[in-house]
Order: structure tokens, then C-alpha cells, then sequence
């Protein structure tokens, strides 16, 4: 059996507000393997980002408490203090930002920021260091990169800040990579490529990654392993073929039935799913979802469901999941 890179187990974020302590992620496990790409998928506001900074404990230590168990090769990170995890950050667990126009530094150049990462984790001296960076901004495909090293973030395109921002995640060869929806804001062609180039590094590095997005087509492409999640909770884990040839959820099923089909009734109106998610200081008292479902009763308003084994590749959380 092959051994877990990350195991995530019970994770509990919770955060103090003004109006109380509320929870982002509650409950939340799952498991990556040296080599697989998992997908983390849901819609805005259903925990995704917060699960991924949680992995890596970047949220403010003095409003955040974190519950659980986060097992990277074995040892629950969630126990070491702050230097050892600025040991592990950037070094053996990377990770990709959503908007990398505002991740990166707009007053030092690509290759100040990314040899920046170097240095911290590796002795190498600088004339070395500015090598490995080139050498890393062109394995992403960057166009002209010893061009590009002495460049400013605005001075070049969204592609390229995102392969910058992908250089500076992998400079440092981790074995783990948390990519949170690397793709928002770029064109289909650009999007293509930016995940081509992740895919490749993976299976040259053999690394694990999280894939954080709300796009099926993502998950479809990259992803061997897929948890759905909603309001903090994950309500559906499977793999990729069982997934989409058999979705157990409600929530998952209107995600794919909202996926425009190029065959098929043009006319037919572009399916969607009724009401917004939840804010979490009004979580619904039974199932999560059950304010939107077509299908719930009152068992589903009333009590919470647990997360159920339909077989050993596909878990669910719901009640009915056998009847719909």
C-alpha cells in the first residue's frame, strides 16, 4: 500500500469575530500520495482556501484555532512551533496563490523574489542562486527568462506572473504542492498551459498536490482523487471517474448539471442552483446543504448527516444519496 504524503484529519478552523467564534473548516479529512493530484472543489465561501492555508498554518495565530490533525510524513504539523514550520513552508510544502498580481512583492523584481526563496532554505551563493531561478522560470515555459528575472510583477502578463509565481513555489523541489485556484483570471489557452506545466513538474518531482478550484474542467484534467466540499464540511469524496460517472450528492450533481454542454437542446436553459451558500454564523442546523436541496425533508433539516462509505472509492454525506 503506498504511504500517505499528507494526511488531513479532523481539521477544525475556527476563528474569534466580533459576533463570536465561527468555523470555517470543521471536520474536514482526506489524503494525498507522492504523485497524485487531489481536487479540493466547491463553490466561493465553502472553505477551500481557508483548508489550504490551514495546512500550512498561515492564517493569524492570535484569532485562529486549529483542531485535528494535519500528517505530513507522518508527524502532525499542527505540533510544531514556528521555526520548524518556516523549515517545512517553502521547502518541502509549496504553494501557488490565487491572484499572483497581489502575492507578489510589485517593488522587487522576479528574481529577487524567487532567489529570495532560495536562499532561505538552501546554502547557495548568489551568482548560484540567480542560476537555479533562471533555470526554474524556464522549466515553467516562461518566454525570455534571464529577461524576465530582472523584471517588475508589472511588467509582465498574468501568464507570466503566474509562471513566476510557479517557479518561486517549486525553486525549492517540495515534495508537496497546494495550488489555490492557479488559473482564475487567465484566458483558456493560458489556463491550458499553466496546468501542462504543473502537470509536468508533478510527474518529474513525483510531488503531491492540492488542487484548490471551483472549476470541474480542472478537476476533470488534472485531478486522480476529488473531495467536494460545502459550508466547511467535505460532502462528497470519491475519485475523478466515479465522480462524474456517478455523483452521490445533491450539491455535487447540480455543480455538474451546471456545466454548459456544447451537444444536446441549445435552447435549454442553463441549469443553476437555487439560493446562495450559508454565512457561518447561520449554519444550518441539519444537513448543510438542506436550505437549497430539492430533496430534503425534515430528517434533512434537522439532523446532521455523517460522511458515509458507499464503497471503498466513494464517501457521502448525505441521507438520501441512495434515493435520488
Amino acid at each position: 500500500m503506498q504511504e500517505s504524503l499528507l494526511e488531513v484529519k479532523n481539521l477544525k478552523t475556527s476563528f474569534s469575530t466580533e459576533s463570536g467564534v465561527v468555523t470555517a473548516v470543521d471536520g474536514v479529512t482526506f489524503t494525498v500520495h507522492a504523485g497524485e493530484t487531489l481536487g479540493v472543489v466547491g463553490e466561493s465561501g465553502c472553505g477551500k482556501s481557508v483548508t489550504a492555508e490551514s495546512i500550512l498554518q498561515l492564517l493569524n495565530e492570535r484569532t485562529t484555532k486549529y483542531e485535528g490533525e494535519i500528517n505530513y510524513k507522518g508527524k502532525n504539523i499542527l505540533t510544531l512551533n514556528k521555526k520548524q514550520m518556516q523549515q517545512i513552508r517553502g521547502n518541502e510544502i509549496a504553494m501557488i496563490f490565487q491572484d499572483a498580481m497581489t502575492s507578489l512583492n510589485p517593488v522587487f523584481t522576479i528574481g529577487d523574489q524567487i532567489t529570495e526563496a532560495i536562499t532561505a532554505h538552501m546554502k547557495m551563493g548568489r551568482k548560484e542562486a540567480n542560476k537555479k531561478a533562471i533555470d526554474m522560470l524556464s522549466l515553467t515555459g516562461i518566454s525570455s527568462p534571464e529577461m524576465r528575472f530582472h523584471e517588475y510583477p508589472y511588467e509582465i502578463s498574468g501568464g507570466m506572473r503566474q509562471r513566476a509565481m510557479i517557479a518561486m513555489a517549486l525553486v525549492c523541489r517540495p515534495n508537496l504542492l497546494i495550488a489555490d485556484e492557479p488559473t482564475t483570471a487567465l484566458d483558456v489557452t493560458i489556463q491550458a498551459q499553466i496546468l501542462e506545466v504543473i502537470n509536468n513538474i508533478k510527474n518529474e518531482l513525483n510531488m503531491g498536490i492540492v488542487m484548490i478550484t471551483h472549476d470541474l474542467g480542472v478537476i476533470a484534467e488534472v485531478c486522480t482523487h476529488v473531495v467536494v466540499m460545502y459550508l466547511g464540511q467535505v460532502i462528497e469524496d470519491a475519485d475523478v471517474e466515479s465522480l462524474f460517472s456517478n455523483p452521490a450528492h445533491p450539491y455535487t450533481k447540480g455543480l455538474l448539471q451546471c456545466i454548459p454542454q456544447i451537444d444536446g437542446d441549445r435552447s435549454r436553459q442553463l441549469y443553476t442552483i437555487e439560493g446562495i451558500v450559508p454565512s457561518l454564523d447561520n449554519v444550518p442546523k441539519g444537513c448543510r446543504f438542506s436550505q437549497r436541496c430539492p430533496h430534503s425533508d425534515a430528517k434533512c433539516l434537522n439532523e446532521p448527516p455523517l460522511l458515509e462509505e458507499i464503497n471503498d472509492k466513494h464517501k457521502v454525506r448525505c441521507w438520501h444519496y441512495d434515493k435520488i
